[in-house]
């Protein structure tokens, strides 16, 4: 299981809608994030490039603005349990700030270090993008 914290200094709101919103994820995560964002409903992280997904799962959890839980698979290995992963984002007010988890949870043996080597960089960038308006990572 991989976990991560960061505190943000932007609103629960803010932060949710970068979270979920396509043309947001894509200014700091590089990708697009795409769904309804309903509960069982289909989820892909697309490249900004050419549109086509990488990674695809499910909306597991939904209670705007404190908790979004998906599921997490390659495109191809959404279909074996053994292959999808749980990532969960949980955002708490602490005094002027949110603290964000993030837990990545059941991911396969080769894929933890380089997911857990990417999170890091996501959430830096995300960070950076709602406090200064810079992310980190090109779109």
């Amino acid at each position: 299981m991989l976990i991560y914290v960061t505190a943000i200094t932007a609103s629960p709101g803010r932060i949710w809608n970068a979270l979920i919103d396509p043309a947001r994820t894509a200014r700091y995560w590089g990708h697009h994030n795409v769904s309804t964002w309903a509960t069982g409903e289909r989820w892909e992280h697309r490249r900004v490039t050419d549109g086509g997904a990488e990674t695809v799962g499910e909306v597991l959890e939904i209670d705007p603005p404190r908790r979004l839980a998906h599921s997490w698979a390659r495109v191809g290995e959404e279909h074996d349990p053994s292959r999808v992963s749980r990532v969960t984002f949980d955002l708490e007010q602490v005094g002027e700030r949110v603290r964000l988890t993030l837990t990545h949870e059941g991911l396969p043996a080769d894929q933890i270090a380089g997911v857990g080597a990417g999170w890091p960089f996501v959430l830096s960038s995300l960070k950076a993008y709602l406090e200064t308006g810079q992310p980190h990572l090109a779109s």
